[in-house]
């Protein structure tokens, strides 16, 4: 189940929902239940989380502190207090920012909006309280919920079983008590972008000081295999801006169904790479990131770039760094994000929507070269998702120099032959003139 969601430079990424019973009623229990993503640098977007499961019996939620469910169901069998929702099958919601108070819980409230845990760990967990009733009143008669499912905001995560889990520990205020709770279970549940979209949603280009060619992204990048597909999604474009910006046209749909700036490669996002200058001891890329989805604002955004020269960063101009090494002996992965307050949103598709910075980076002398597409990243990934990089062959190449040793020598070559057909034919005029004075 979870073998398409490895993710070779995240292999720990996951998302853990923790429940925690932190005391018994009379007819059920009170449990905590935490969202924690601890994928280093996938995010979960506005609309923020959807979290549902199956009763494994007949429970009902009596209340909830932090989250709502979104349909409370057929609760008529109840006589005096209603439960707050009564289906088989709840699915669970994070409040909006601002509700009142006594609405709150520790870490709620955020429009189920976490950042990745490698960007902002603090803000990467969500909360909620929920009063459970029918249910069993014991570790031993508690029966755990199953077929989770998790929405971040859209489909890509599979989850697996509850499982039981040693008891949480908790420490007091004052720090001197530690108490726990009662039983605790974990759902894990891990993401796949095949199951999230067939195709990419991104798309990466590159240029080069040393060569005047672009590579552009590939045709149809993200979606049109043929020109009749194609033709099918740029219904679904804009190519007047006027008119892309028209009163509610940018409105976002529950579907986060997008309207597209028409390119050649029909993509939301594109990442252009740009080796910008060459030092003596360093060398220095140009990173920019467009947005050409009008209904679409990218909230703490993250790109994720494989190189081999990542281990040597010296300075990241506009964006925050950090290093990225899932196997120890191996540093080449890094992610850059927006500065908190700067440039940390990506605005919609117009003038606005484009953030960019420069990487300056040191030289090993042992490895650093500009051949044969040495200078351009391995992989990139924009908000988690893998980005389709254009074909090796198409990349901006070093002038080659074999090329004008090539022509050197054919220079050469034809100059010895014309120097030795001279000297065949001096040679044959003295032996055609000593003929004819021998006769």
């Amino acid at each position: 189940m979870f073998l398409d969601a490895f993710d070779p430079l995240d292999p720990t990424g996951n998302i853990t929902i923790k429940w925690d019973i932190v005391s018994w009623t009379a007819d059920g229990y009170v449990a905590a239940v935490t969202v924690s993503n601890f994928q280093m640098y996938r995010s979960i977007m506005n609309p923020g989380w959807t979290l549902g499961w199956q009763w494994a019996k007949k429970e009902v939620i009596w209340s909830m502190v932090g989250a709502q469910t979104t349909e409370q169901g057929d609760c008529s069998k109840f006589k005096g207090n209603v439960p707050h929702c009564c289906k088989k099958n709840p699915i669970v919601v994070d409040l909006l920012p601002g509700v009142p108070y006594n609405q709150q819980f520790s870490n709620c409230c955020k429009a189920g909006v976490t950042s990745a845990w490698g960007q902002d760990p603090t803000g990467s967990v969500s909360a909620f309280q929920v009063s459970v009733g029918l249910a069993g009143t014991s570790n031993k008669t508690v029966k755990l919920p199953k077929n989770f499912n998790l929405l971040g905001p859209g489909l890509g995560y599979t989850c697996g079983p509850a499982k039981v889990v040693p008891s949480t520990v908790y420490l007091t205020p004052d720090r001197r008590r530690k108490t726990q709770a009662l039983m605790t279970w974990n759902v894990t549940c891990t993401y796949s972008q095949y199951l999230a979209s067939r195709n990419p949603s991104c798309c990466v280009s590159f240029s080069s000081f040393y060569n005047e060619t672009i590579t552009p992204c590939p045709t149809c990048a993200c979606g049109c295999q043929n020109k009749n597909s194609c033709l099918i999604i740029a219904r679904f474009c804009r190519s007047d801006s006027k008119q892309a910006h028209r009163k509610g046209i940018n409105t976002p749909r529950k579907d986060n169904t997008p309207l597209l700036q028409c390119t050649q490669h029909m993509c939301p996002i594109r990442v252009h790479w740009h080796v910008k200058l060459n030092y003596k001891d360093y060398w220095r890329v140009k990173i920019a990131i467009t947005n050409f989805n009008y209904r679409m604002n990218y909230t703490q955004w993250t790109l994720v770039a494989q190189h081999p020269n990542l281990n040597s960063v010296t300075q990241v101009f506009s964006f925050d760094y950090k290093p990225l090494v899932p196997y120890e002996s191996i540093n080449d992965t890094g992610m850059f994000y927006g500065m908190k307050f700067y440039n940390d949103l990506l605005m919609e598709a117009g003038p606005q929507g484009n953030v960019q910075s420069e990487v300056l980076l040191g030289k090993n002398k042992d490895t650093f070269t500009f051949k044969q597409g040495w200078a351009f990243p391995r992989k990139v990934y924009f908000n988690g998702d893998e980005c389709l990089l254009p074909p090796p062959d198409t990349y901006p190449f070093l002038p080659n120099s074999a090329k004008i040793n090539s022509i050197a020598v054919s220079a050469m070559m034809l100059s010895l032959l014309m120097f030795i057909l001279t000297l065949w034919r001096s040679h044959a005029e003295k032996k055609i003139l000593r003929n004819y004075y021998d006769t």
